[in-house]
């Protein structure tokens, strides 16, 4: 995702493993430590030096995919986590960035909305693997952008409040983000991008995408 300035081996293809669904919605997850190890969680735990890798642009047929569930504990996830972070981090107005936008078809993203101007609620930088959303409520419509979609923006309707579980790569251990107002846009906008979906399918119609402005 990246920010609206107008206004504001790892694996082949293959389906949805059923133990990430299960453990995914293991209750003993709904848990404040499982929040506050994002929170804490840093790029250098991964241990490697991020590449910058080119951001895919539509209509790519990657960014109309659904990923592949993917194995975080590999040193090929732990790599492309690190790349990812890079490749946000030079990325002007980027807050997130998902593999498939860098060609990789597998679930995986990182996030970081700590120097946004509307951000409240925040958990610095984090990657998270295989992520799903548990709770969202209080949809609001709001301008984004996209590294993969560059001349235009949209509306789109949102949840505000939510929470998701995923996997930190590397150690491969669950975790659990509870969010709002900007971080939660951003996960979600991350997350479509795992399922295959750009938001230029959320928009509610033509009227609601505009030309960008302001270019990345």
């Amino acid at each position: 995702m990246s920010e609206e300035r107008d206004r504001d081996g790892l694996g082949a293809r293959r389906p949805r493993d059923p133990a990430v669904a299960s453990r995914a919605n293991d209750p003993a997850l709904s848990d404040p430590q499982a929040d506050s190890r994002v929170a804490t969680w840093t790029e250098a735990e991964l241990g490697v030096e991020g590449r910058v890798r080119d951001v895919v642009r539509a209509p790519a047929g990657v960014l109309s995919e659904r990923g592949a569930d993917v194995d975080a504990t590999t040193p090929e996830s732990v790599q492309l986590a690190a790349d990812l972070v890079a490749t946000m981090r030079v990325s002007p107005g980027c807050v997130g960035l998902a593999a498939n936008q860098v060609g990789v078809g597998v679930r995986m993203f990182c996030v970081d909305v700590s120097q946004h101007p509307k951000t409240r609620t925040h958990h610095g930088t984090f990657v998270l693997c295989n992520a799903e959303v548990v709770e969202a409520s209080r949809n609001e419509k709001a301008r984004e952008g996209c590294m993969s979609v560059p001349d235009f923006t949209g509306d789109v309707k949102r949840a505000t409040r939510l929470r998701v579980r995923g996997q930190l790569p590397g150690t491969g251990e669950w975790v659990e983000v509870a969010t709002d107002a900007f971080e939660a846009r951003a996960v979600q906008h991350e997350i479509d991008h795992t399922d295959g979906l750009l938001f230029l399918d959320r928009v509610a119609g033509a009227h609601a995408i505009f030309p960008r402005t302001t270019y990345l």
